[in-house]
């Protein structure tokens, strides 16, 4: 099997050894280095339909990059557009569920599929909205957030609120809802205030046992920080 390795640091890279005859598929653009055994095209995971359906409805490109070790074994050097830290899930037994735009790289294994959701958890989806992406297989898929991750411990009877904009990925049998109320009391007008003025605005519920992985910071406010960083007018 491939072996996903992440260097140091807040930025990391995923580093992938690979066996001859072994390949990874990547999100577009993903590539940094690779030795010269290795060979890289473009493909749509999955099919033209897949493709089509991961791109209209999870926000992610329509082709990915796929890594072949064709004459030998070899590594590569892939990253995230965004800036901030990658994580490694191993599937098989568990499943995750991923939001838009937080797939970077997976064992040819393991396929990433859309799913249909329910209304209770697309409202107003920032998680694809009544579509959602799923692992399915068996090996490593690496995700990636804007800033730092966290991985929370979701334990029956807690059922944390977390801020949309935050969530990466989660277990697939977790159950989950959105709302744009942080309280238990009020009517659709008051939480609605609240969240205008809380500035939260929808928060995801999580009920069951499992793992959720959270961002520092949204990804929706990456634009506004690379204009700040290059001095570019808002």
């Amino acid at each position: 099997m491939a072996q996903f390795t992440l260097t140091e640091g807040q930025d990391p890279f995923l580093h992938v050894s690979l066996q001859q005859g072994e390949s990874i598929y990547a999100e577009r653009d993903a590539m940094v280095m690779m030795d010269d055994t290795l060979d890289l095209s473009g493909s749509m995971q999955g099919g033209l339909l897949s493709g089509i359906a991961r791109r209209l409805v999870a926000g992610e490109s329509l082709f990915t990059q796929k890594i072949v070790a064709t004459r030998g074994p070899g590594d590569t050097l892939l990253s995230q557009v965004v800036p901030g830290q990658l994580h490694v899930f191993d599937v098989g037994q568990r499943q995750f569920k991923l939001s838009d735009g937080a797939f970077l790289a997976a064992e040819s294994t393991v396929d990433i599929k859309v799913r249909t959701q329910g209304i209770g958890g697309a409202l107003f989806g920032g998680t694809g909205g009544l579509f959602i992406m799923e692992t399915s297989g068996q090996g490593k898929v690496c995700v990636g957030g804007f800033g730092s991750l966290f991985l929370l411990d979701i334990k029956h009877g807690s059922n944390p609120m977390i801020d949309n904009g935050h969530v990466i990925a989660w277990d697939a049998n977790l159950i989950y809802e959105m709302t744009m109320s942080t309280s238990r009391s009020g009517g659709m007008l008051s939480n609605m205030i609240s969240s205008q003025t809380s500035g939260e605005g929808l928060v995801m519920k999580f009920a069951g046992e499992g793992q959720v992985l959270v961002c520092s910071r949204q990804r929706k406010g990456f634009a506004a920080w690379l204009r700040q960083q290059i001095g570019a007018p808002q």
